[in-house]
């Protein structure tokens, strides 16, 4: 039996919460049991702390012998625990990685971080760079590629006239000074085009060519489905235009950041930092463009004809309706149970 273990999410404002919650209601339509208590979103801390434990407690005596459990990684103090309950019933332990501790939180050694993953049967890492590094630094379990998080969402995209430039650049996520400097000082290089900016925190008058700026405040996702402002949203990171710096541009080398799948969604190409790992993906799916820097955006979108625009869009486009059915999750968990049942046989 497929089997999966619910927890409490803490509400759903994060997009790791999101993504979560995705992949349990695509596995639930997969026919996927869940063996712990059935999801909750408190923000109470001590009754999230209880209602999750008691489902880990209650998970161990669900299993059977031969079951597959997928494991949402980091589940924190409780994923060993839990792996090693599940092998003692013999069951295998697939794992689903979400965030990595080792990385910009620095909440585990890379030593750590792999024996913890250790106690997996098999591993659904990102995509390859964030495979390969888990293979480079020791991990002996078997490691498979989402590809791209999907995100469920039933809301319409809007059908955007045929756009006439200059385009529209999106971004979502944080907008403040310390947490996206490259905001402030991107204006310097841009003549044409301009930015819409989705989220907290933008201080307008500290942005360098604000006349190149609309900020839009916070949106919530279906509502930015339905109404987004732009032409491609942005994927960057860190303090400088010319490269994604510090622990979050950093990361971009091996993680899928959501706001990638948020963007598509919503029937956006995406730019996206050549470096960062999902470019490969950006590109073998011609959805978007990548560059080594900011300061390439104005040429390059200067030069894009409006023929060439729509067949990105268009691309985009059906992918986005992919990432909406769930399809690269349900696709990644097939080869996980298939790799496995070949291993047994």
């Amino acid at each position: 039996m497929n089997c999966y273990l619910s927890r409490n999410y803490k509400g759903l404002s994060g997009a790791g919460n999101k993504a979560k919650t995705d992949i349990e209601q695509v596995m639930s339509e997969m026919g996927f049991r869940n063996v712990g208590l059935r999801q909750t979103l408190y923000t109470n801390q001590i009754v999230a702390f209880m209602v999750t434990l008691l489902g880990v407690l209650k998970a161990p005596f669900c299993l059977h012998t031969g079951d597959y459990l997928v494991l949402q990684y980091p589940l924190k103090k409780y994923f060993s625990f839990v792996c090693r309950l599940a092998h003692l019933r013999k069951a295998k332990v697939i794992v689903v990685i979400h965030d990595l501790g080792s990385f910009r939180r620095k909440k585990l050694t890379d030593v750590q971080e792999i024996k913890r993953l250790s106690h997996a049967d098999y591993i659904i890492a990102h995509n390859e760079s964030m495979r390969n590094w888990l293979l480079e630094h020791g991990c002996s379990v078997p490691v498979g590629t989402l590809g791209i998080f999907d995100y469920l969402s039933s809301t319409p995209v809007q059908q955007p006239a045929t756009p006439t430039p200059p385009y529209k650049v999106l971004y979502a996520g944080g907008l403040s000074y310390k947490k996206n400097t490259f905001l402030y000082e991107v204006g310097t290089y841009i003549n044409s085009y301009s930015f819409y900016l989705y989220g907290n925190g933008f201080e307008l008058d500290n942005a360098k060519g604000k006349e190149y700026f609309r900020y839009m405040g916070f949106v919530n996702s279906d509502c930015l489905i339905a109404t987004a402002q732009g032409d491609f949203g942005l994927v960057w990171d860190g303090a400088s235009v010319d490269a994604c710096t510090g622990d979050f541009g950093e990361y971009l080398k091996y993680n899928n950041p959501h706001k990638t799948s948020l963007y598509l969604r919503c029937g956006l190409p995406v730019i996206i930092w050549k470096q960062a790992a999902l470019a490969p993906f950006v590109e073998e799916n011609g959805v978007g463009f990548c560059v080594d820097s900011l300061r390439e955006l104005e040429d390059k979108l200067k030069n894009l004809s409006t023929e060439e625009y729509m067949r990105i869009r268009e691309k985009a486009y059906l992918v986005g309706q992919k990432i909406a059915s769930g399809c690269f999750i349900k696709q990644a968990l097939v080869i996980a149970i298939e790799a496995l049942n070949q291993k047994e046989a």
